[in-house]
């Protein structure tokens, strides 16, 4: 995520949404004290961070709302519909995360009911780490809810790997704990719901590959809805080229094919411009062939060692005889995930797993 993409969320919590939501409390609520409210909550606001402002947010309503636990968040299931941005809502579970795990099941239903607004899937991890096995049993009858949004929570909320948030050890350790929502789902007719079981399913498989792949050895992927899901779940397996995993695709043979006119240009590059890579691919087969291509590109790190990240480029059916031209582009700059160093950068061609190409460019980066 950019520096400016960094600020312009923060803006989600602005000095604007704090007096907006103390103006919505006043008026459901006439003994809410605004001026206190405002007061905590925008102190050294500017200083603050997206997920920093929404805690302040959470602090400033607990210390002026009713001391009573759910006198309180009775007020904020008021509030909830007047909040008019998906993410700001998302306070409001926070609540019931940080100040209701002494009110379990009571709590639980809270965050059911805020999940319609935006999402609960931060708070429910409180209640996760508490107890999982209660939380989880509470999530599994979420996840047979009407609510599509209700359904993705039972997913999402309990995902190992979530992002924003910290690890679910005990999911991580034992991934049998969430089956029996991940199985009540793996129909669903709801896209929403169907990336995040496909995302949870992929946390898993960082841990738990064969887990995973045996899970889905089990599935009728007949179901266009399974089959989605199953594609999406198996993404980190397939880019690492496990046959397993390839052969849920269809891709699961050796590639028979050759790799000619294989090009990456320019050969010296500066940090800021476009390398482009080039190739033709012709079968050598009498038969069609399910071809899973991709590209791994080891960037040269800050030790001089080398750290590989494979990049999507092209699924298809390559009919017999048949010859296809590929070609891709990408700027070579910095973000704030990847810095770049200069040095000898490997790329290499990789079909169904198999690297059939490689070469290289050079990376200056102006400052050697």
């Amino acid at each position: 995520m950019t520096t400016t993409q960094n600020t312009a969320l923060k803006e989600i919590f602005d000095k604007r949404r704090f007096r907006s939501v103390a103006l919505d409390l006043a008026a459901i609520y006439p003994a809410f004290d605004a001026k206190r409210f405002l007061k905590i909550a925008l102190a050294g606001l500017d200083e603050l961070s997206l997920m920093q402002r929404l805690r302040r947010m959470t602090e400033a309503l607990h210390a002026t709302l009713p001391e009573d636990y759910r006198q309180a968040v009775k007020i904020l299931r008021a509030l909830a519909p007047r909040i008019n941005h998906g993410f700001a809502t998302l306070v409001l579970p926070d609540y019931v995360g940080q100040y209701g795990r002494h009110d379990f099941d009571w709590s639980m239903d809270a965050l059911k009911y805020f999940t319609g607004f935006g999402s609960s899937e931060f708070a429910v991890r409180e209640f996760l780490r508490l107890d999982p096995v209660r939380a989880l049993a509470i999530m599994e009858t979420w996840s047979r809810d009407d609510s599509d949004a209700v359904r993705r929570l039972a997913s999402e909320g309990c995902r190992p790997r979530l992002p924003w948030s910290f690890r679910l050890d005990a999911i991580l350790d034992e991934p049998m704990l969430a089956v029996a929502i991940l199985e009540n789902l793996r129909t669903d007719a709801s896209l929403y719901v169907r990336k995040s079981v496909a995302n949870h399913l992929n946390d898993v498989t960082k841990s738990h590959p064969d887990w995973v792949l045996d899970r889905i050895a089990t599935w009728p992927l007949t179901n266009p809805h399974t089959a989605w899901i199953a594609r999406h779940a198996l993404r980190s397996l397939i880019k690492a080229g496990n046959p397993r995993a390839l052969a849920v695709i269809g891709a699961g043979a050796t590639p028979q094919v050759t790799i000619s006119k294989f090009a990456l240009t320019p050969r010296q590059l500066a940090l800021g411009e476009r390398m482009t890579l080039s190739f033709e691919l012709a079968s050598k087969s009498a038969a069609s062939q399910r071809l899973v291509i991709d590209y791994k590109m080891h960037y040269v790190k800050k030790s001089g060692a080398t750290a590989a990240k494979v990049f999507k480029l092209k699924e298809l059916t390559l009919e017999s005889a048949q010859r296809v031209s590929i070609e891709r582009s990408q700027s070579i700059r910095d973000f704030t995930t990847r810095v770049h160093y200069p040095g000898r950068h490997e790329v290499e061609i990789l079909v169904n797993g198999l690297s059939l190409a490689h070469g290289f460019f050079e990376l200056s980066c102006g400052d050697e």
